[in-house]
């Protein structure tokens, strides 16, 4: 397969940005990024005032995240792609502007469907521009002041999720959670007019598209991602009444599972038929040839679940259980995110110390310690020591975990092969956030179901009480929603607060059970882990810790 050629070494382009101020074009390309953090960070943190104010339930967040990244990982690729036949900085300007319109529409959404219909737009714009930020910095930088744009990129996304979580829960608390999505149409907005100043890229005609892969992959990647997630509504097994269809009874959402696997075993069948045949596949298939790189995707899916795991589940305990606000919210993931900040980047330090295999092991074990901790300490005070050191515990891993396996996945590939790899992670990545977030809301809502049946049942409860509860959509309501439902029914007084003394309960525990069974998964993904290399790695470049 040949590769095509590299943009950044055409002359023309150095001299367009010889005289540029050399800060100017890392700012635009660092809005950019931000520009789509705050989105996704957004949404967590606004968890309750966003569900009171769309009339939907506090899982609908999950929902939202889950189409989001689905989007991003069925089309990542394909947006890689088309970034070389148009030209980078021409698609990341068209990216801009859609991810801005559908952040407008996302502000003045007045359902979940209309919010959901947002973060779908918003998914295909950053699958376009997700894979030109790298381009356009090889692009506008050589040399050392290359190398140091990759650096600076390669940690912002851990900062701007903290800085983030802050500004959106003190938007959400003050004013509105619409706000913080204004905000976001504001900095499309800046980093259009500013992304002129970027050097144009010339396209790549010879560049051809793999349409057939485009469909296997993102049918594999949008299937599998719509059958778990509806595992809860759909059922497990045998088909609920929500499922939209069933097949012999059997529910339809493990069926959409094991189809996705199937159309992803078809593309890489395809893409390898493709390569026999001298052509370009969507994915080289280099990138995955070895059992230290499967192991390497594997476990940065296992990482980026159990991440967006613990994001979801704090704000939905913070929020619904407590009954705090969103700011409040972000100050109590606060820890959690700067841990993860501070070790992406300290911990290339541990690489020539420490082989990979050893630092995976320990990370997984460190983050299933830190969420034991949190499950058996949390409690109705966030602030007690050991839900903050077990939150910190937890960071370290997950910041660690998510940059050394990107780096092994960069040492393990020839470097004409970064496109392909950071392809990949984008992939692996989205796929893991969307798995995380739809993973914590199945089991929460799951263990609340089993919780408040087992506890209506032993009680002396009237049944037409519990059926308000147990019966129709079972999820994380607040107090006051209880009572407001309550209300319209004829029981008492005592026993109202007896049915809510049962939900908070039952609320708390399957909180604590959904930590537990995370940590569970964090000690299983040793497994992959430690097929990770045995060896010392070399020091790497800023070259080769790339984030999206």
């Amino acid at each position: 397969m040949t590769s095509a050629p590299d943009p950044t070494a055409d002359p023309a382009i150095e001299d367009q940005h010889a005289g540029r101020a050399p800060w100017l074009p890392l700012i635009v390309i660092v809005l950019a990024q931000l520009q789509m953090a705050i989105n996704i960070s957004a949404l967590p943190v606004s968890l309750g005032p966003l569900s009171q104010d769309l009339g939907s339930p506090a899982t609908a967040a999950a929902t939202a995240l889950l189409l989001y990244s689905m989007f991003v990982a069925a089309f990542v690729m394909l947006g890689a792609k088309i970034g070389k036949l148009a030209g980078e900085r021409r698609v990341l300007q068209v990216s801009i502007v859609v991810h801005g319109a559908a952040m407008g529409l996302m502000a003045t959404s007045t359902d979940a469907s209309t919010m959901n219909a947002a973060q779908s737009i918003a998914g295909i714009a950053a699958a376009a521009a997700v894979p030109t930020l790298v381009v356009l910095i090889a692009a506008n930088y050589h040399g050392r002041q290359q190398e140091t744009a990759l650096g600076v990129l390669a940690g912002i996304p851990a900062v701007a999720s903290a800085v983030t979580f802050v500004i959106a829960g003190f938007l959400a608390t003050s004013l509105s959670w619409r706000y913080s999505y204004w905000l976001i149409v504001s900095l499309a907005v800046l980093v259009l007019i500013l992304s002129f100043r970027l050097a144009p890229i010339p396209r790549q005609p010879g560049t051809r598209i793999d349409i057939f892969g485009v469909v296997l992959s993102a049918a594999a990647v949008a299937l599998i991602l719509l059958g778990f997630n509806n595992l809860q509504a759909w059922g497990l097994l045998v088909a609920e009444s929500a499922a939209p269809f069933s097949l012999l009874g059997l529910s339809p959402a493990p069926i959409l599972i094991l189809v996705g696997v199937m159309f992803g075993q078809a593309f890489f069948a395809w893409s390898n038929r493709r390569v026999a045949a001298n052509r370009q596949p969507l994915l080289a298939m280099e990138v995955l040839d070895s059992r230290e790189e499967k192991g390497a995707v594997i476990a940065f899916l296992a990482a980026g679940s159990l991440g967006l795991a613990v994001g979801f589940l704090i704000p939905l305990y913070v929020q619904i259980i407590q009954g705090r606000t969103p700011l409040f919210s972000a100050v109590a993931i606060l820890p959690y995110t700067a841990a993860i900040a501070v070790a992406g980047v300290l911990s290339v330090r541990l690489y020539d110390r420490f082989a990979p295999r050893s630092l995976g092991i320990a990370s997984f074990v460190l983050i299933a310690i830190g969420l034991v901790v949190v499950a058996f300490t949390v409690g109705n005070d966030w602030s007690t020591v050991t839900v903050i050191l077990g939150l910190i515990l937890v960071g370290i891993g997950e910041g660690t975990l998510l940059t050394l396996l990107f780096n092994v996945l960069v040492s393990a590939s020839p470097k004409r092969l970064a496109g392909d790899v950071a392809a990949l992670r984008g992939v692996a990545n989205n796929v893991s956030n969307a798995l995380g977030a739809a993973f914590a809301s199945v089991v929460a809502v799951g263990l609340l179901g089993m919780f408040l049946t087992t506890a209506f049942s032993q009680s002396e409860l009237p049944p037409e009480l519990s059926n308000h509860v147990l019966f129709d959509d079972v999820d994380f309501v607040t107090n006051d929603e209880l009572r407001s439902v309550f209300g319209a029914t004829a029981a008492t007084p005592d026993q109202v607060e007896t049915a809510i003394a049962i939900n908070e309960t039952a609320r708390l525990r399957a909180l604590r059970g959904a930590f537990l069974i995370v940590a569970g998964i964090s000690l299983l993904s040793i497994f992959p882990a430690a097929r990770l290399p045995k060896y010392v790695p070399r020091e790497l470049s800023a070259k080769d810790i790339v984030s999206e």
